[in-house]
């Protein structure tokens, strides 16, 4: 998709332990390409990493270009950059303008570490304008169906079992539990993973859904949203946000919300944030906010 040009030089910024981080090594060497490594992801140092090192491709997560951009209002991507992977959680309507901004070359990606990391991807064509693919088109040796909401998917690039476990059939679908739909001009929408999925009195909520239309309202520059374990309704749905400038008052948000979403996808608790928790791969920690459960407080219209 992507292809090789001569000169390429793809940053490798992520942790290797994870199947992201493991993929930039294993078609570096299998391309005799070269591979730039990080010692760690620095978001306000990553824009000069790029420039003196005259990276051409870099992988990245939501939330470590969110990061970058923060660090660097104003920065357009150096010409000679020419495709950033963008993948492993949702993202925003608000980071894709902010990439556009930016010049930035986006190819979205969706995989998993069962699957060796990516089997569908934005086309590189579109890589100025990936908003409207999704997370992209199925490729070239992968096979995806969607099982009602369920993504499933068989190729050779499909792992041949779990550690223990009697091998798979090499022809049989292997439900990544994923949701998602496929789309009839073939692009693949996400509707979310499926740690993330929160039911509330028998409905399903994908957070970044909600997330997207939170995100949307002025004064709200990231939010998070998680399930709260609830006696009524098995969870209830609750938020962490970060203010961009003046919170919206409980009104605005209430307002907002009742305007864009169905009543059991609305969150009837936030709790705001200095920042969003990460996991070590960069992608939002949606556990760790258990730990803010106590600090929430009901949206009052």
């Amino acid at each position: 998709n992507v292809g090789w040009q001569a000169g390429d030089r793809w940053l490798l910024a992520m942790p290797l332990a994870r199947v992201g981080g493991l993929s930039i090594l294993t078609r570096c060497l299998a391309a005799r390409a070269t591979l730039v490594l990080a010692p760690r992801f620095d978001a306000a140092g990553l824009p000069g990493l790029i420039e003196h090192e005259r990276i051409t491709l870099a992988s990245l997560v939501p939330t470590m270009l969110a990061l970058t951009l923060d660090a660097h209002p104003g920065w357009v991507a150096p010409p000679y950059f020419r495709t950033l992977l963008l993948g492993g959680s949702a993202a925003s309507p608000r980071l894709f303008a902010r990439s556009r901004a930016a010049r930035l070359p986006v190819v979205v990606t969706y995989g998993c570490t069962e699957t060796c990391s990516q089997i569908v991807a934005t086309p590189y064509e579109a890589r100025f304008d990936a908003e409207p693919w999704g997370c992209g088109t199925v490729l070239p040796g992968a096979e995806l169906r969607a099982d009602g909401e369920r993504l499933q998917v068989r190729g050779a690039m499909r792992m041949h079992g779990y550690l223990g476990e009697p091998a798979l059939d090499p022809n049989a679908w292997f439900d990544t539990g994923d949701h998602g739909r496929i789309h009839p001009d073939g692009h693949v929408e996400l509707f979310g993973r499926r740690h993330d999925l929160i039911v509330t009195g028998g409905e399903n909520v994908y957070p970044a859904e909600v997330e997207r239309v939170l995100e949307a309202l002025p004064g709200i520059a990231a939010a998070a949203v998680f399930g709260v374990p609830d006696e009524t309704w098995g969870q209830t749905v609750a938020a962490a946000l970060v203010a961009d400038g003046t919170p919206p008052p409980d009104a605005t948000i209430v307002a907002h919300l009742a305007a864009h979403l169905a009543r059991h996808k609305r969150p009837r608790a936030v709790v705001w944030v200095d920042a969003l928790p990460v996991t070590a791969a960069g992608k939002p920690d949606r556990g760790a906010l258990g730990a803010r459960v106590g600090e929430l407080r009901g949206l009052k219209a």
